[in-house]
């Protein structure tokens, strides 16, 4: 379908497929940044489509309005969402893992999307499943194949600590190399993960950096009264948000609990460590665990900290970068990275000049960067201040949709760089 507008220049309007397991309702993670991507093209006049998973995250629990439904097509904001059902572990080892990777390859497969031959063919991945169901449907269709790299699935696999892991690390890479060797272009939200895709056989003339954006408002309610509904005393408030899993190491955070009792430490989300981690802090009273809060709430309780916390295990180099730090930076409060030197998280951090770095795994080395925040309040909140202004600099919602927009143009316009015998091989295969 295309369609001009007379005025003002040429105007095309396209059929769209994006690929997503993870889409709204779902407030954190990835789920944003593909709800907001398929809504602007929506608004630009595009026929938006989304084939996704049941929402589950980060509790990996299925949302309750969605429960028992085993395929499902709903609109919201002008976006056809395409749901099928899939198996939700409540507890992550490499078995579970493929266990839900494969009952989302399967359902997909055996029942995609009801609609016209789209245009292109966009999937966000980790989702190891979502890539190959939008590689396969663009190989039918013969049309451009994207996937946007969020998280790389082989490298998460060995660098996480999940159970299985060696194993599970060998056969992702495997399937992640395939699928992204198929690709008419190839995003990545990093640039630090462009050598790990290349090394899995994508030509480097084919990669485009496409990063997250801060997709959470500025803060707007007065900071003193968020802390007093909140029950957070004059004591220093850590604060860590959002998913509660294996790469995030969240140990450490209760081991500098256990070091200072006199500074209170909050992790607010859900996630398959919770339990173990309150588990792990039974007997810690300076350590508060809260649910999730609304999208509205959210950025004040962010600034309402006195620091913000970003976590990883040692070994977590190269396959993550979290997309809480868009949201750290908005709140103007100082980030404490617990993370490895040399990776994307640091060098976000780095480059933000929002935060300080400390070795990961090291509850003391945590602890007296904390102290020293909270000893120098004037130098806390200059140091917070650089978030915003990295973020209006360099992570706007407009100019992050708009390289969207433009690896859709340039992929619409015809053959892209040096694709690969099998990507052509791929795009002029049947089903």
């Amino acid at each position: 379908m295309t369609e001009h507008q007379p005025e003002g220049g040429r105007i095309s309007r396209h059929r769209l497929l994006l690929v997503s397991t993870n889409y709204a309702p779902e407030h954190t993670g990835i789920g944003p940044y593909a709800t907001q991507i398929a809504e602007h093209w929506s608004a630009g006049g595009h026929e938006t489509h989304v084939l996704a998973g049941m929402p589950h995250y980060p509790s990996w629990s299925v949302d309750p309005g969605y429960r028992g439904r085993w395929r499902m097509t709903e609109t919201r904001n002008g976006v056809s969402v395409h749901r099928r059902r899939h198996l939700v572990p409540s507890r992550q080892t490499a078995a579970r893992r493929a266990l839900f990777e494969a009952t989302v390859l399967g359902h997909q497969l055996a029942a995609p999307p009801r609609m016209g031959r789209p245009e292109a063919v966009f999937a966000q991945l980790p989702s190891l499943a979502g890539g190959v169901v939008a590689s396969r449907l663009a190989a039918r269709w013969r049309v451009p194949f994207v996937p946007v790299v969020q998280d790389l699935m082989g490298a998460a696999a060995e660098q996480s600590g999940i159970s299985g892991g060696d194993r599970a690390a060998r056969a992702a890479s495997g399937v992640e190399g395939n699928v992204l060797r198929r690709a008419t272009l190839v995003g990545v939200i990093h640039e630090t993960f462009a050598d790990r895709v290349v090394a899995l056989g994508v030509d480097r003339g084919r990669i485009r950096v496409v990063p997250n954006w801060s997709h959470v408002a500025a803060p707007s309610a007065d900071r003193a009264e968020t802390r007093a509904r909140l029950g957070w005393g004059a004591a220093p408030v850590v604060l860590h948000s959002g998913n509660m899993g294996l790469k995030q190491g969240l140990e450490v955070l209760v081991g500098a609990a256990r070091l200072d009792p006199d500074v209170r430490w909050v992790l607010m989300g859900d996630g398959n460590q919770r339990a173990a981690l309150q588990d792990v802090a039974s007997g810690v009273p300076n350590v508060e665990f809260l649910p999730a809060v609304g999208n509205e709430e959210f950025p004040d309780v962010l600034a309402a900290a006195d620091v913000l916390a970003v976590t990883q295990r040692a070994s977590v180099l190269d396959m993550s970068v979290p997309s809480k730090l868009t949201s750290y930076f908005a709140a103007g409060r100082p980030v404490v990275a617990s993370v490895a030197d040399g990776g994307g998280t640091a060098e976000e951090v780095r480059r933000s000049g929002a935060g300080v770095l400390v070795e990961p795994e090291d509850p003391a080395a945590l602890l007296e960067a904390v102290r020293k925040l909270a000893a120098d309040p004037a130098a806390a909140d200059a140091l917070g201040a650089h978030g915003p202004r990295h973020v209006a600099a360099h992570l706007g919602r407009e100019a992050g949709l708009a390289r969207y927009d433009a690896l859709l143009a340039e992929v619409l316009a015809g053959p892209v760089g040096t694709a690969s015998g099998e990507q052509e091989k791929a795009r002029g295969a049947g089903a």
